[in-house]
């Protein structure tokens, strides 16, 4: 069985496993004490315990990854591309591309949820007192950035900080030129071989670290969670379907004239990987190494997108954050207006470059975007009870974006090999590196 069957496998076995396990355990809520000795010994030992443990080290080994990759793999791409007079416009396409799709994002968001009203009929006795995170200034955000100290954020996985300082000694080592930088570029191209063969390696552990995930998962969701905020679930869900195989298919065929058919044969299995993950860094070196070997995209491109998109594209939460936005204004009966609509717009599309580097950032953007219209920020308990499992979905969408950007920057920068990207026999997942 390939690779791709087992890592799916998993995941179908993980939710099956998982809800037999919530129907064992008798309760709805994750947080609730299991009403029998056997539920009690099973969410302690078994889930808590065991499969939390497994899924918790399977996460950790892709997370240990994301730094040496994304360094690596920039420092060689800058370095390639360091005297490179087009470098400037491939950045500029980049972000230009990843802004697009999220304005794209949230507009189709609010679009849908002001049709559907997903919180017409919403008690707001259900809201409780929810304390929003502080979101850090613009100054500080542009200030962030930039790298003080390369070590501690690479310690630390600030991976805007990381993605900067590996441009600028790429860059240095192309300038550097001579015999130096030839042997600077030579050993960073075998060192990216290395990082790559360990990205194979850990990838024989998908299968696991995905069923133990999802297992864990399930056991502690309830249905009840779900069914009482039902409209709103599924008007998320439909806009991320929507966006994720609709959306980016089109931008992919109207400025590359790729199909994109072929584009979700061979992300299917990134996009698998993402939602089990539901962190678009723990799937970075997925993605990175599917973009290049199956998407035929030079690693010049790659290099510099795939790691920025993991960082600055969120188009999945840009889509929660419309439809939110919709269904707190309804539920506690606030009309913002057109004009607060085209804020919410413009407040999420900016606010998806400048809290890339903020934990919980999901939540800190949506209380940003919340305030910025006047809508009480208390409302975010609201929906936090299905936000787990459409997280996951989020960052399915998440790094398919990444690819489809990755793709159409290079196919016009002349750096996409189509015959690789048209040919359905190629593996990244079993072919040697």
């Amino acid at each position: 069985m390939s690779l791709t069957n087992k890592i799916l496998l998993g995941m179908l076995l993980g939710i099956v496993v998982g809800v037999v396990f919530n129907l064992i355990l008798g309760v709805d809520e994750a947080n609730k004490v299991p009403a029998t000795q056997l539920g009690q010994w099973l969410q302690t030992v078994v889930i808590n315990g065991l499969l939390d443990a497994i899924g918790q080290v399977f996460v950790a080994s892709l997370k240990l990854l994301v730094v040496p990759l994304v360094f690596v793999s920039l420092v060689c791409g800058a370095a390639s591309l360091g005297g490179h007079s087009r470098m400037g416009a491939l950045a500029t396409k980049t972000m230009a591309l990843y802004l697009l799709t999220t304005a794209l994002a949230i507009a189709l968001a609010m679009g849908v949820a002001v049709i559907v009203q997903p919180g017409g009929d919403v008690d707001m006795a259900l809201a409780s007192n929810y304390a929003a995170p502080e979101a850090p200034s613009i100054k500080e955000t542009f200030v962030s950035i930039f790298p003080s100290n390369p070590i501690q954020a690479m310690a630390e996985g600030n991976m805007l900080q990381v993605i900067v300082f590996s441009i600028l000694f790429g860059v240095a080592i192309a300038r550097t030129g001579g015999t130096i930088g030839s042997n600077m570029s030579t050993f960073f191209e075998n060192l990216n071989e290395v990082v790559l063969k360990m990205v194979m390696l850990l990838m024989q552990l998908a299968p696991y670290g995905v069923f133990c995930l999802l297992v864990k998962l399930f056991a502690s969701l309830g249905f009840g969670a779900i069914l009482d905020l039902a409209k709103y679930f599924f008007t998320v869900l439909f806009v991320l379907l929507l966006h994720g195989l609709g959306v980016y298919g089109l931008l992919l065929k109207t400025l590359s004239g790729l199909g994109p058919l072929i584009f979700l044969r061979k992300m299917w299995k990134v996009m698998v990987f993402g939602f089990s993950t539901a962190s678009s860094n723990a799937t970075l070196p997925v993605t990175m190494r599917t973009v290049e070997h199956d998407l035929g995209v030079d690693n010049k491109v790659a290099s510099f997108s795939v790691p920025l998109g993991a960082t600055i594209n969120m188009d999945g939460t840009a889509i929660m954050q419309g439809v939110a936005t919709v269904f707190i204004a309804q539920a506690y009966n606030i009309d913002i207006g057109l004009m607060g609509y085209l804020m919410v717009i413009l407040t999420a599309t900016l606010a998806s470059v400048g809290t890339a580097g903020v934990p919980g950032v999901g939540l800190v953007t949506l209380a940003m975007v919340l305030q910025s219209v006047g809508l009480p920020v208390e409302g975010i308990a609201l929906i936090i009870g299905v936000d787990r499992f459409l997280d996951m979905v989020r960052t399915a969408v998440n790094i398919t974006g990444d690819a489809v950007v990755s793709v159409i920057v290079a196919k016009s920068e002349g750096m996409l090999d189509e015959t690789r990207f048209n040919d359905m026999t190629l593996n990244a997942e079993t072919d040697p590196v």
